[in-house]
């Protein structure tokens, strides 16, 4: 039985469970918990959607309700992460760029394993690369123009020919699912002159050519990101991605998307084609742009001019971690949520601490350190305000050459998400009002046997803070959920409590 959770206004997931006796009733609400199901440096074996399948039960188990996973559509070569997307509709299934399956394997192990994840109540939401192609099948000759690299509405030369890859045709899949061709007119620009073995940034000349203008102001127009730069003013091509979205949900049986790269696509197509999905496949599908900056305001103007139709995942949360990890403990821990999304619009915020494009090594390397995780996780998955998403990474480790290697966190991160499944609900009563120590409650409620906890964390030395835990748990012996503190906190008859936290470190104390 699928149910639907209501994510953009509750961030709650209903989950139907088993009961001994084998009948089946629903549960009470239960916390919403995604996991992005992958990181950059997995090896090119074709093992990730068969290591899934088999990670199914365990995901449910300590509390994931849903999966982000990695692009599933053939790439520039089979060791493509997905983020050179070339063909959208072959998903491990046809022999094209040397390859059938994708770095992750077959399209038959992909729909195993996400017939696995619903069969135990988690939900499966697809990457979906939108704003560019790579890895053409011929060139094309095109009238272009070069433009200045830190602001692409300055030209910098006159129009001349170039060689550009922008013709798709798929060869190895022969028209299947869609016979629509890319050519050099559904395109607004690209980097690179075959016939000169030229690296610029090229915008196309030709009727209606232009950058998009409802996108990133940064370099003055971030329409053009990498390779070939899809133009979303060209009605086949709206018509095109809306009718792959639909084919996509739908064939892969997907609960919501992940937006790759938002910031360089014209805002209102994305709303467009969102509203188009939800309607033609008559599903909620849960939607989560990346927009990727440390702005609040252009994170804002983003969900502003797609009228709210989906959430946002919270950079600037990320960025507060950040520094936070990097200053020594000198970091003013009353401002971790300011400029936050969490913090203005709670409801469409994805809280995250890393991700495949924060990890060492890559291009927008922001790495939250290692001995602040447990503490920015105990934040995002214990407080009431957003949707938390847990980083593969972080959680079982990472594959990179030893600079850029994640030590796995799972130990430190299961009782987090154990608190989050079981304990962490009712009224949360804030203590953000210390430059070193924070905390904060949940009084728990009545849905939730035993529910109710206490959350500290520090950058600095060690302490304790009074904190509030509502007068119905007046008596009740708690401990530390992490065992980083054998403290038993008996909560007082006006429902206080004395929690106490180690130096640099995090205590979550449950019943």
């Amino acid at each position: 039985m699928k149910v639907f959770k209501n994510a953009l206004i509750s961030l709650l997931v209903f989950i139907v469970m088993a009961t001994p006796m084998g009948s089946s009733e629903v549960s009470a609400a239960t916390n919403g918990t995604m996991m992005q199901y992958f990181e950059w440096y997995l090896p090119n074996d074709g093992t990730h959607w068969t290591d899934l399948k088999n990670d199914a039960s365990h995901l449910s188990d300590v509390g994931i309700t849903a999966v982000w996973i990695p692009p599933a559509y053939k790439g520039t070569s089979q060791s493509d992460v997905g983020y050179g997307a070339y063909d959208l509709y072959d998903l491990g299934e046809f022999d094209q760029k040397g390859t059938v399956r994708t770095k992750y394997g077959t399209k038959e192990e992909l729909q195993t394993a996400i017939n696995s994840l619903h069969q135990n109540g988690v939900d499966v939401y697809g990457d979906v690369v939108m704003n560019h192609k790579g890895g053409a099948d011929y060139t094309e000759t095109v009238t272009a123009v070069e433009v200045d690299g830190s602001n692409r509405n300055n030209e910098v030369s006159g129009e001349y020919d170039i060689e550009a890859w922008t013709g798709f045709n798929f060869p190895g899949r022969n028209d299947q699912y869609s016979s629509f061709d890319w050519q050099w007119y559904y395109f607004d620009g690209t980097d690179w002159d075959q016939s000169r073995n030229l690296s610029r940034i090229y915008k196309f000349r030709g009727t209606g050519k232009a950058w998009d203008w409802e996108v990133s102001s940064e370099n003055g127009n971030y329409d053009y990101l990498m390779f070939a730069d899809i133009d979303y003013g060209h009605p086949d091509v709206v018509n095109e991605m809306k009718s792959w979205g639909t084919w996509y949900a739908n064939e892969l049986n997907l609960d919501g998307f992940r937006l790759d790269a938002v910031k360089h696509i014209k805002h209102s197509f994305l709303r467009d084609w969102v509203s188009s999905v939800r309607s033609n496949t008559g599903e909620e599908m849960f939607t989560v742009a990346e927009y990727w900056q440390n702005d609040l305001t252009a994170i804002q103007n983003y969900l502003s001019k797609t009228e709210y139709t989906h959430s946002a995942f919270d950079a600037p949360l990320h960025y507060n971690f950040h520094e936070a990890s990097s200053s020594g403990g000198y970091f003013d821990m009353r401002n971790i949520l300011n400029g936050t999304l969490v913090s203005t619009n709670p409801t469409k915020a994805v809280t995250l601490v890393e991700n495949h494009d924060s990890q060492p090594g890559q291009s927008l390397e922001s790495v939250v350190q290692p001995w602040f995780k447990p503490l920015a996780y105990a934040f995002i998955l214990t407080r009431s305000q957003g949707y938390p998403s847990v980083f593969y990474g972080d959680y079982y480790g990472t594959n990179g050459t030893t600079s850029y290697e994640i030590p796995s966190l799972k130990k430190k991160i299961d009782p987090l998400l154990e608190a989050r499944k079981e304990y962490a609900y009712g009224t949360q009563h804030d203590y953000i009002n210390h430059q070193d120590i924070i905390g904060w409650t949940r009084e728990g409620d009545s849905e939730h046997s035993n529910s109710g906890l206490a959350t500290l964390i520090t950058d600095g030395s060690g302490g304790s803070k009074w904190m509030y835990v509502g007068k119905q748990n007046a008596g009740e012996q708690w401990r530390d959920i992490t065992g980083n503190r054998s403290d038993i906190i008996t909560i007082n008859q006006d429902g206080w409590g004395n929690f106490y936290v180690n130096g640099g470190s995090v205590s979550v104390y449950t019943q």
